[in-house]
């Protein structure tokens, strides 16, 4: 596998620690522009982007906006299975490492990029340090559930966004190294949240602006279970279609054409498609919102982090600590259960706050170097 290489200005000061942190994935970059911020205070970073997502919708566009460093590395590894794409992942982050020779990887969530980046370095007895470790769905028939779990086992810090995670990393045996540091989405959400949205830039699919209706709904729509079939999503946008205001759901690329054809042949008026969105403006969506209905794990927090009801289109739990009150339901891909559930009202206790202070990254760095890695 070649290889392609950024080249950067070298560092003006000699860094505590090298770290190699590895992403992929949209929730990994919204993450990495909170934790590289912090860590590039106290440490050099070595910035590999996996390329699992590679859409400049999905991908350049956070780094740009979030002021995520260039990565040092590309693998441009994409499609596949996933044995196929971790296999990829695998190979390329092992020639990285030993090439940088890191005093530690760092690695976010449960993608593929996560597992093989996490598998890579512990073979070459690099200490790994797990960001949003812990969570639990409890079916090994997800596959990020696999990727969670083996990663969790494989590092030497483990570091939970909820106590209920810390609780359950406790209970496999591996209380001594994790630790409970907060929602680190929470920390880029609360950064963006409190930026003016003066210019949203929201495209339609012909590459035209979209005018924010006054009142809205929010939709996101991704997940297999929801997309693999006309069906499911052709219930959902069922629902959205019916409510009080218009829907706007930014679509990830590969399910582009079929929503395109479930609007147009059902003569869905009330929904409004979009590009993917960046994550100012998703924030700001949420933030504005009347409501939200995802199948994302980021949108659901952010909608509890923002004060917004959220109906989660799924057949599990994935943050057990947003379902209370109402503020976030479980629905069917049915539009009757999900019209259900948003004619509830929620309850907003503003002492709850499981997710932590919005200071994740700074607790990270604090606690690797008091552990020293």
């Amino acid at each position: 596998m070649k290889l392609k290489t950024v080249e950067k200005p070298s560092l003006l000061e000699e860094k505590s620690m090298k770290i190699l942190t590895v992403v992929g994935a949209r929730p990994q970059f919204i993450k990495a522009a909170a934790g590289s911020r912090e860590i590039r205070k106290h440490h050099q970073e070595i910035l590999v982007h996996t390329g699992q997502h590679f859409d400049d919708n999905m991908s350049a566009v956070f780094f740009r906006e979030m002021g995520i460093p260039e990565p040092d590395y590309n693998l441009g590894v994409s499609g596949g299975s996933h044995a196929q794409m971790t296999a990829k992942m695998l190979i390329g982050i092992e020639e990285i490492l030993q090439k940088e020779n890191p005093d530690a990887l760092l690695v976010y969530g449960d993608t593929n990029s996560t597992l093989a980046a996490g598998l890579a370095a512990v073979k070459l007895r690099i200490p790994v340090f797990h960001v949003e470790a812990g969570n639990r769905l409890g079916t090994l028939d997800n596959p990020e559930e696999v990727n969670r779990i083996t990663t969790d086992h494989l590092a030497t810090l483990n570091f939970c966004a909820t106590e209920d995670a810390l609780d359950k990393l406790k209970k496999e045996g591996l209380g001594e190294r994790s630790y409970c540091v907060g929602n680190i989405m929470y920390d880029s959400f609360l950064y963006f949240a409190d930026k003016p949205w003066d210019e949203p830039h929201i495209l339609d699919f012909n590459n035209n602006p979209v005018s924010i209706p006054n009142e809205f709904y929010y939709m996101t729509c991704h997940r297999q279970e929801n997309t693999y079939s006309n069906e499911p999503l052709t219930e959902i946008l069922l629902a959205m279609n019916g409510l009080d205001a218009p829907t706007i759901y930014p679509v990830h690329p590969r399910n582009h054409d079929r929503a395109e054809r479930m609007v147009n042949r059902e003569n869905f008026k009330n929904i409004i498609l979009t590009q993917p969105v960046g994550y100012s403006d998703s924030v700001h969506l949420t933030k504005h919102a009347k409501k939200i209905v995802t199948d994302s794990g980021g949108l659901q927090c952010e909608a509890f982090y923002a004060g917004v009801q959220c109906v989660f289109v799924l057949d599990y739990v994935v943050w057990p600590e947003t379902m209370v009150d109402n503020r976030n339901q479980l629905a069917k891909a049915d539009h009757k259960d999900i019209l259900e559930k948003l004619s509830k009202k929620q309850v907003i206790n503003s002492d709850y706050k499981p997710f932590g202070d919005g200071h994740a990254a700074e607790k990270i760095c604090e606690i690797i170097e008091k552990t020293g890695g």
